[in-house]
């Protein structure tokens, strides 16, 4: 592997984690004035329409599928874990929002185990431990736990589910087939709950609902990018980098303060996220985000 292609991966990486974070903030911002059915709707419809041009310059052929149940499955559990991800983004400090998303690495042994019969390795065992010793110390034990933090847990667990059945389709399906009917079938199902929910955006709301379906799709590009520079395990440090541009911002735009907890939470999951990462089966899963 050439360093060239490493440096750019990593950076490419980087660029995908803060296009995430400032996804992560508009929501948060939004959320503040509309539902977040609503947001979840314009989210998957501006990302899906951003990403049209790349499938006709593609071609309509490539779409084809005969993968279409596991499609589904990985839309549900990832519009899901959206939904979780966007009341937690809600609720909570954006730095706690964004660590409880990238617990998802803990939560894919378990489910590869349970779903595909495939060995949990000793290291792996003692990083899912250490990771959910972290997820913990993030959820503040002082007697009560906000709902939020809950919400936001189950995200993860619904994304390594998505991540998990990816690695079902990876032999066939390509990344690009994957992202566009993720985004077609997160719309169908977004759609429906928007009804109850809706509540007409105003002129700057409508400005960052489509900046907000821009920083989604362009960051799985941007992290497709890295994963075709360089392996999993060597762009997986920088993935994390998400922390340090969500601390900044959630202080910066909502005077956050980081805890002493959460600092100590965010080492052992990321920690635990790198080990579980560097697994050669679980590395694979890893490409792609909601």
């Amino acid at each position: 592997m050439r360093t060239n292609n490493l440096i750019l991966g990593c950076i490419f990486a980087m660029f995908a984690e803060l296009c995430f974070v400032g996804m992560g903030s508009l929501v948060k911002q939004l959320s503040e004035n509309l539902p977040s059915q609503n947001v979840l709707f314009f989210r998957n419809l501006f990302g899906l329409l951003i990403l049209l041009p790349l499938i006709f310059k593609l071609g309509i052929k490539t779409l084809k599928t005969d993968n279409l149940k596991w499609h589904f499955l990985r839309s549900l559990s990832g519009v899901s874990a959206m939904y979780c991800f966007f009341f937690a983004l809600s609720e909570l400090p954006l730095a706690d929002a964004m660590l409880l998303k990238i617990s998802a690495p803990l939560f894919i042994p378990i489910i590869a185990f349970v779903w595909l019969s495939e060995h949990i390795s000793l290291r792996a065992t003692m990083a899912i431990l250490i990771g959910f010793l972290g997820v913990i110390l993030v959820l503040k034990p002082t007697g009560t736990v906000h709902i939020a933090s809950i919400a936001g847990l189950m995200g993860g667990a619904l994304a390594a589910l998505a991540k998990v059945t990816i690695r079902r389709m990876s032999d066939t399906e390509p990344i690009s087939r994957i992202v566009f009917y993720f985004g077609l079938i997160s719309l169908i199902i977004a759609t429906i709950p928007m009804f109850w929910f809706w509540q007409n955006p105003n002129q700057k709301e409508w400005m960052l609902l489509i900046l907000l379906g821009g920083f989604g799709t362009f960051g799985q590009l941007f992290l497709t990018k890295a994963y075709t520079l360089a392996p999993a395990s060597r762009i997986a440090p920088f993935t994390y980098s998400s922390i340090l541009f969500a601390a900044a911002i959630g202080w910066i735009f909502w005077s956050e303060i980081v805890t002493l907890l959460t600092v100590s939470g965010a080492f052992l999951i990321i920690m635990a996220g790198i080990l579980i990462i560097q697994e050669k089966k679980v590395s694979t899963l890893t490409k792609i985000e909601d």
